[in-house]
């Protein structure tokens, strides 16, 4: 379509609006290459005459004539015509010869409503974009619409200029508000007067997309031009009426005759892949799927969730091989992608972005970071070369994986933190995958990362069976050695495939198929490893890998694309996986005991739900291969570091790309840490989801009335069916643990950064310490001044205090104590230093025990935690300063604590040693039991220290007393029948942390008394029996009541109630 040709137009003589057209051309060309761009302006071929002449060169031209009729569109018009009408239509016949204008209906507009082929080009991206949204009018009723209300179509085409033409004035100079104001009233007008409700709604959409544009690309220069052939639109999605939830901050969206592509963004810190698709209709749809995963996904790194998705159009052009032209598109699609952000990096400032040819209606938006994805796997450097190209401040981290990043095949990342989950998993199934030998099946080949890697990495793996979209593998009784031997050399053989395995390295009864086989004969090994019936011995492929996935085996590991399980309520056509739907299996059928998921999709998430609550163990997929994305995004911000430092002289090119291949190990130890505490936090979730489902239902609804969080799109139990969980004593499933671990972190980052700027050195010194060591003692401390400071300190200590506090930590302080998210977080980092509980942690999973024994020792722990923090935010000035209170504390808690044994006293001290003993007994190291054990009396060391500080007494006799006061009254039985109580729901909950507060307070109080009333130097014991001298009457009566407390079998809310009062009143 590019090859040259001259056209003429003029009119014909008489008065009926007819044209005589001229095309002049090197070689021939047919009728029916003209006719298509002259007929979707509404224009006829009447008549057709071709000739030949010879230039002066000696070149001959071929000449053709035609006389053009106007249709019943543009007839009206064109009887009307105006100066630049010939003009117009000779140069959008040459925009359309030279494949920047499609020939569609819509050209038809360019008589109809008088607009230039660039204003046609306007209005056909915008129902490019329609037709990906539910909007129920295809691409011809649209044209139609538009046709049959010109003036309507003019209106909405001059809002859109008044929005974004003469680029030199900013969106808010008062010369454009005017306009704008203008233009907004003749839409109305015009689309009120619209009698069809199809027309209105069509019309209505226009405007809303229209005012929904913050920024364009119409009027820059390069626009629709040979070197940037596209429109691009940047739309505040939340403002869409038609689009349905959930809605992205931004969408970006790319049109081009040749390609078109969309970019979804969560925020404006984010972050995911770009993916060729082959899905034209609905690519949205896709993308939106996937992004809701990358959403949940990147709830543990810095962006949140993105995702990009472009489609080619055209045929590759002669000679051209489709990755040729793919690649094309895809650099375009980067081009037209960094056209819509700002070039600089962040900065303080609110003002608006400035810069040539686009007129910015949003704030600044500088961030802009994309990945690898589905058919674009080796075009980071392509990406990189536009950034660098376009001066983008991010220069090569603009695309993660480069050939100056991280290659994740080459560090296995994601299979590496896939088999974190694995590992866990299996640990709790009683299998050392590091030393044991355990049978799996898997989903890829041994060519690709995931699979290939995940393979090769747990030497006792015994792999029984495995498929991708070529071949089927079946080793019924694998020898794990040569096995192992054998996948290695696949996965360094390029492009291999199973038809490459040795044969004679299969156990008896296994082989290789190809999945073009029309049946596969089964052996008696095969049937025995993949659990089929012995009368099913002839299989077509489909059966055999709907066996296969069935298999009764220790793992299944999906390293492959594609949904492979789904619930058994699930239709297949709810999966919108069809390729797969022959294959695809319900999970109430998957015999395998543990899923690994490196690959994205293999399970529906209904289907996880399921097969969890059969027992089987499983997370997410956004979970087990979320180290990629880790990685990616230590590398991007590892690159913004480095280039600030280049830029500073600290660094030089070389050395910088040098340094970054030094730190590769580092990074993946970064990554792979973070993939640990999150299999961690699930494992221990899941320990006590039974207990805590109260706890998250209340979790659920808050999160759904304040973050939109949509319960049936996100699998989350309704009230109803919380309220039947708690009534069956079951609770969440750890895919359900994940996802709301994520909205959680999600929900904390968003209220961090609203408000917090965190610039306490306890806080800053995580922003150090998210980067590898190597980095830096290469670049001294403090680290160059970073542009995503407070998103990264932000992101590690939200990180931080789920790993160290449990899921539910943040949310049940802020509902006990109306604290705000920066409040928690400061007292948690106060709890953490003085009680060292850092330390406690590393210990406990250091001692590696068995996972029911480490969860339950970590959830122990963490009540010191959760009471120490509220004693934090209910009894000392708010903020708090960090460094300030742990130097008052920590010191005087550290002295104290070395004694605690010796000053506890009768059932307390009983207490403690019986349950060090107990932990002994079952192999805990005696120092994290005495730890352990006495966690809960340390607490109480919070009010002895504080009120030393206040009255000015001696921390070490007060303890004494206060310990010794609490066994003559019983309040430890007291502070255990009150953690008895049902925890039902928030209020039972509030009235149980009242009580116990109360009788903490007691106690507390009531030593002060003691301490006035005694001789300095007394020894407690003699002190308390001269306080009970003095005040015998109330110690009598309370005494009573104490005693018919401790007699009664099980004591309620109201005799507890009682109980403290009784204790209150002690305390004059």
């Amino acid at each position: 379509m590019g090859d040259a040709v001259a056209v003429n137009l003029d009119w014909a003589a008489g008065t009926d609006g007819r044209l005589n057209f001229a095309l002049a051309a090197l070689d021939p060309v047919p009728l029916r290459r003209m006719l298509p761009a002259l007929q979707s302006m509404d224009l006829e071929v009447l008549e057709e005459q071709a000739g030949t002449w010879t230039r002066s060169d000696g070149r001959i031209c071929h000449v053709y004539h035609l006389l053009l009729q106007p249709g019943p569109d543009v007839a009206e018009a064109v009887a009307r015509p105006q100066a630049d009408t010939v003009d117009r239509i000779r140069e959008t016949f040459q925009a359309m010869w030279a494949g920047r204008v499609e020939s569609d209906g819509f050209n038809a507009l360019l008589l109809r409503a008088a607009l230039s082929w660039r204003q046609v080009t306007v209005l056909r991206s915008y129902s490019r974009y329609l037709r990906q949204l539910p909007l129920p009018y295809g691409q011809t009723r649209i044209q139609r619409v538009l046709l049959d209300n010109p003036a309507a179509t003019r209106a909405l085409l001059d809002l859109f200029e008044a929005r974004f033409d003469r680029t030199e004035q900013p969106a808010d100079s008062p010369h454009r508000i005017a306009r704008i104001t203008e233009a907004e009233q003749r839409v109305a007008t015009e689309i009120d007067q619209v009698l069809h409700i199809d027309a209105d709604r069509i019309l209505r959409s226009y405007h809303n997309l229209i005012n929904a544009t913050v920024r364009t690309n119409a009027f820059a220069p390069d626009a629709l031009t040979v070197w940037a052939p596209y429109l691009v639109h940047k739309l505040d999605a939340q403002s869409i009426d038609e689009l349905p939830q959930p809605r992205p901050l931004s969408e970006i969206f790319v049109y081009s005759p040749q390609f078109e592509g969309l970019h979804l963004r969560f925020g404006l810190v984010a972050r995911g892949g770009l993916r060729w698709s082959d899905r034209h209709d609905d690519y949205r749809t896709e993308v939106l799927g996937l992004v809701k995963a990358q959403a949940v996904k990147n709830a543990m790194i810095v962006p949140v969730g993105a995702k990009g998705v472009f489609v080619v159009k055209a045929r590759p052009a002669a000679g051209e091989s489709p990755r040729v032209q793919g690649l094309r598109s895809y650099r375009q699609f980067i081009a037209a992608l960094l056209d819509v952000v700002d070039k600089t990096a962040p900065s303080d400032s609110d003002d608006r972005p400035r810069f040539g040819g686009v007129v910015c209606h949003d704030g600044p938006d500088p961030y802009l970071v994309v990945a690898a994805d589905k058919g674009t796997a080796t075009f980071s450097d392509s990406a990189n070369a536009v950034a660098l190209d376009r001066g983008y401040w991010m220069g090569d981290a603009f695309a993660s994986g480069g050939s100056a990043g991280y290659d994740h095949k080459a560090m296995g990342i994601t299979a590496r933190g896939a088999w974190v989950s694995g590992d866990t998993h299996l640990a709790e199934l009683g299998i050392d995958s590091a030393a044991d030998e355990f049978t799996a099946v898997g989903v890829g080949d041994m060519s690709g990362d995931v699979f290939g890697n995940g393979m090769l990495l747990r030497p006792g793996l015994r792999l029984v069976a495995a498929f991708d979209h070529r071949h089927i593998f079946v080793d019924p009784q694998p020898d794990t050695v040569s096995a192992r031997k054998e996948r290695q050399r696949l996965f360094e053989l390029p492009q291999s495939s199973w038809d490459d395995y040795d044969r004679s390295v299969i156990s008896i009864g296994g082989g290789v198929w190809p999945r073009t086989a029309k049946t596969i004969v089964t052996t008696p090994e095969m049937r025995a490893a993949l659990g089929i019936d012995d009368g099913e011995v002839r299989l077509t492929p489909t059966q055999l890998i709907s066996h296969i996935l069935r298999a009764p085996v220790d793992l299944l590991f999906n390293g492959g694309i594609g949904t492979y399980i789904k619930a058994a309520d699930e239709q297949h056509s709810d999966i919108a996986d069809k390729v797969n739907d022959p294959v695809r299996v319900d999970a109430d059928a998957v015999r395998a005991r543990v899923i690994v998921e490196g690959g994205n999709l293999g399970l529906s998430q209904r289907a996880r739900i399921e097969y969890a609550r059969r027992g089987g163990l499983v997370n997410t997929d956004a979970i087990d291969n979320a180290a990629g994305v880790d990685c990616s995004d230590h590398e991007v911000n590892i690159k913004i570091l480095l280039d600030s430092a280049a830029r500073s002289g600290l660094l030089s090119g070389n050395a910088r790309n040098r340094l970054l291949a030094d730190m590769t190990d580092e990074v993946a130890q970064l990554v792979l840490s973070n993939n640990q505490a999150h299999n961690r936090l699930l494992s221990d979730a899941r320990s006590n989801a039974a207990q805590m489902v109260d706890v998250h239902a209340r979790m659920t609804a808050d999160l759904e009335a304040r973050r939109g969080l949509h319960r049936s799109r996100e699998n989350m139990p309704s009230q109803t069916e919380f309220a039947d969980l708690a009534k069956g004593g079951r609770g969440l499933t750890a895919p359900q643990l994940a996802t709301l671990m994520a909205h959680v972190k999600l929900d904390l980052k968003a209220e961090l950064l609203s408000g917090e700027m965190f610039e306490d050195p306890y806080f800053v010194a995580l922003l150090t310490r998210y980067f590898p060591p190597t980095l830096r003692r290469r670049l001294g401390e403090p680290l160059p001044e970073h542009p995503l400071r407070r998103e990264i300190i932000t992101t590690s200590i939200v990180n931080r205090v789920l790993a160290t506090s449990g899921l539910t930590f943040a949310f049940r302080l802020s509902e006990e104590t109306g604290a705000t998210p920066a409040d928690i977080v400061r007292a948690h980092a106060v709890v953490s230093e003085v009680f060292d509980l850092d330390t406690l942690w590393s210990d406990i999973y250091a001692a590696d025990l068995p996972p029911a024994l480490t969860n339950a020792m970590i959830i122990e722990g963490r009540r010191l935690l959760d009471r120490a923090a509220r004693w934090f935010v209910l009894n000392r000035p708010q903020p708090l300063e960090i460094d300030a209170e742990i130097t008052r504390f920590s010191n005087q808690l550290a002295m104290l604590r070395g004694q605690l044994g010796s000053m506890l006293r009768g059932q307390e001290r009983d207490t403690v040693l019986a349950a060090h003993d107990d932990l002994v007994a079952r192999g805990v190291p005696a120092d994290i039991a005495a730890r352990i054990s006495e966690s809960l009396y340390a607490f109480s060391l919070l009010d002895v220290i504080e009120v030393a500080h206040v009255h000015g007494e001696d921390p070490t006799a007060l303890a004494r007393i206060y310990f010794e006061l609490s066994d003559r009254l019983g309040v430890d039985r007291l502070l255990l029948a009150v953690s008895s109580l049902p925890r039902g729901g928030r209020w039972h909950a509030q009235a149980r942390l009242a009580l116990r507060e109360d009788l903490y307070r007691s106690l507390r109080d009531l030593t002060i008394d003691v301490t006035k009333h005694g001789i300095e130097g007394a020894q407690a014991a003699c002190t308390i029996r001269d306080f009970e001298a003095y005040n015998r009457p109330r110690l009598d009566r309370a005494k009573r009541t104490l005693d018919e407390f401790l007699d009664a079998a099980e004591p309620d809310l109201a005799v507890l109630s009682v109980a403290s009062a009784q204790l209150r009143r002690l305390h004059r």
